[in-house]
């Protein structure tokens, strides 16, 4: 593989269209990113049919506006996990400019990616992740846990079983009228509030590394319905209290059964500032050093798919295997390397 190679990366798993180009896995040319906030906020979610319209319209000059008149080596794309139609929009957009410029494809997954976004200190690639290490994936769509050899080397622990972390952020934000997305907004009303005002659940769910955020969200429901009069404050602060306590003993248990000194957290739900400072807090009282992905990559962006290719082209070189585009992960293989 030549010094610099370029790889332009595609992300349209659901609702940010954005297209980056990386040079030599190290350095960050371009990471354009059009959001479909607006699109979506008056439905307070991602509806999916108005998501694979506005991909459709948008991609051609995301992709125009990162590549410019840059010469190409690689077109990388999301390959899921995601919504069917800003996949196929994805792939079908990866598969166009991968002929006209004569160059080969890379299927990604996304949820690798937002791993590998760890690596990356602000437009540089500085390969912060140590190994082994346990790696929190956290975000609107997917709340997952996973334990990490090394790049393309891991087992899924466990996952949530109904709501993921950032969409039970929205919902409750849906039921206290706050503005869409409601992840930021939960968090800001919870400045104001008391953590321990209210004792929602902590779904620990003992005995396996699953999470299950939809009693948590029902709890608030069935607050807000017994509760006429109630301090906003108090209800987003001890929610959101609740979420962060649960995702940090899951992923420290996690750590210590498996005897590991890193643990890595990304994806959207990876900004929150009490998760970061808890996490962080009580990982050292541990000895346990923990990467969050710097906020700007923490949500879906194409930067984290070319890196992802980039570690599978690297792979590919370094062991002469034949590299595989695995939609989804098998939550209950054993630990083993891309093209195994």
């Amino acid at each position: 593989m030549k010094k610099d190679v370029l790889i332009l990366g595609i992300e349209s798993t659901c609702d940010e269209t954005s297209a980056a180009l990386l040079k030599g896995g190290r350095e960050l040319v371009t990471n354009v990113i059009y959001s479909q906030i607006e699109e979506h906020k008056k439905y307070h979610g991602v509806v999916p049919e108005l998501a694979s319209r506005a991909h459709a319209a948008k991609i051609a000059g995301v992709i125009a506006q990162a590549l410019g008149d840059s010469p190409l080596d690689y077109v990388a794309f999301a390959s899921g996990p995601g919504l069917p139609g800003g996949l196929v929009v994805g792939r079908v957009a990866a598969e166009t400019l991968a002929t006209l410029k004569q160059v080969p494809m890379i299927g990604v997954n996304h949820l690798e990616g937002h791993l590998f976004a760890c690596d990356f200190e602000g437009n540089e690639v500085k390969n912060r992740l140590q190994f082994p290490l346990i790696a929190l994936v956290v975000s609107g769509g997917h709340t997952e846990l996973w334990y990490v050899k090394g790049y393309g080397a891991y087992k899924v622990l466990g996952r949530t079983r109904d709501d993921a972390a950032g969409e039970a952020f929205d919902k409750v934000a849906k039921l206290l009228g706050l503005p869409y997305p409601g992840g930021p907004q939960v968090s800001k009303q919870a400045l104001a509030g008391r953590r321990d005002a209210i004792n929602f659940p902590r779904p620990l769910m003992p005995g396996t590394w699953e999470f299950s955020f939809s009693g948590i969200k029902t709890a608030v429901s069935y607050y807000l319905r017994d509760h006429k009069q109630f301090d906003i404050a108090d209800v987003c602060a001890s929610f959101e209290q609740a979420m962060v306590d649960t995702l940090t003993t899951k992923t420290l248990d996690a750590a210590v059964r498996y005897k590991v000194k890193h643990i890595a957290v990304g994806g959207g739900v990876a900004a929150n500032t009490l998760l970061r400072e808890r996490m962080q807090t009580l990982a050292a009282q541990r000895g346990i050093e923990t990467h969050f992905v710097d906020r700007k990559l923490s949500s879906d962006n194409a930067a984290m798919i070319a890196l992802a290719a980039y570690k599978k082209l690297e792979y590919a070189e370094r062991t002469g295997q034949t590299i595989k585009a695995n939609v989804n992960i098998d939550p209950n293989m054993k630990v083993k390397n891309w093209g195994k």
